[in-house]
């Protein structure tokens, strides 16, 4: 597996300087197989960015592409995948998920480009799986011509329901980072307006009281002096 990540924005200066501190890999799992292939990972999207995942393929191979966005903004990006010819094969605006299966008729090497640039100051958090190729079967379980046994079968069946609870666990932890972050965010903006409905009612309050205060003051009589 060979995976090149590179990173273009509008201010390509300031991300040559501090590229480290710019953005952040939280998970990075490299599956290598001698058919199968795949890179799962979560990374920050500046604003006004263009991240792109480079990927050598083989003609005939199965590759799904899926993709999350996990918190910032409105939890869309832009995405676009294309093949060693730069020919458009699958493209979302404004997504904020989706997932994509496809078989290359080129082989070379293919790019998947996750923009940004439509953010001018809210960076994203984005999750991608890129699988490429089928999983190879289990050792010894594709190797003999006769029936499997049942051990063999049993094994096959713990193998695959493994994997569906690795996914499952992979879309739950997903589901919670992104639910945890909108519950702060929620949580941000209920205390300034609870801030601001104080400051309102304090200042009402003094305002009454100065009010009622001028009602039953005692005004002094005005004289009028003749002529």
């Amino acid at each position: 597996m060979n995976l090149v990540f590179t990173q273009t924005s509008s201010h390509c200066d300031s991300v040559m300087m501090g590229s480290w501190t710019k953005w952040v890999v939280l998970t990075v799992i490299l599956a290598c197989f001698q058919i199968a292939a795949g890179v799962e990972l979560t990374f920050e999207l500046l604003d006004n960015a263009k991240d792109c995942f480079y990927e050598d393929i083989k003609l005939n191979t199965t590759v799904t592409l899926e993709f999350q966005v996990v918190t910032g903004g409105s939890y869309d990006v832009d995405v676009i995948l294309e093949d060693p010819t730069r020919e458009i094969i699958y493209r979302q605006v404004k997504s904020q998920f989706d997932s994509h299966t496809f078989t290359t008729v080129k082989e070379g090497t293919y790019a998947v480009c996750f923009s940004n640039e439509f953010s001018t100051f809210s960076h994203k958090l984005v999750y991608m799986d890129f699988q490429v190729g089928d999983e190879p079967p289990l050792p010894g379980v594709g190797e003999h011509a006769t029936v499997m046994t049942q051990m063999e079968v049993s094994s096959q069946e713990i193998h695959q329901s493994l994997k569906s609870i690795v996914d499952y666990q992979t879309h739950h932890r997903l589901r919670e980072a992104q639910g945890r972050k909108r519950a702060e965010d929620l949580n941000v903006r209920v205390f300034w307006w609870s801030l601001m409905e104080t400051i309102a009612i304090l200042f009402v309050s003094i305002g009454q009281v100065f009010i009622l205060k001028n009602f039953f003051s005692e005004k002094k009589p005005v004289s009028y002096n003749r002529l």
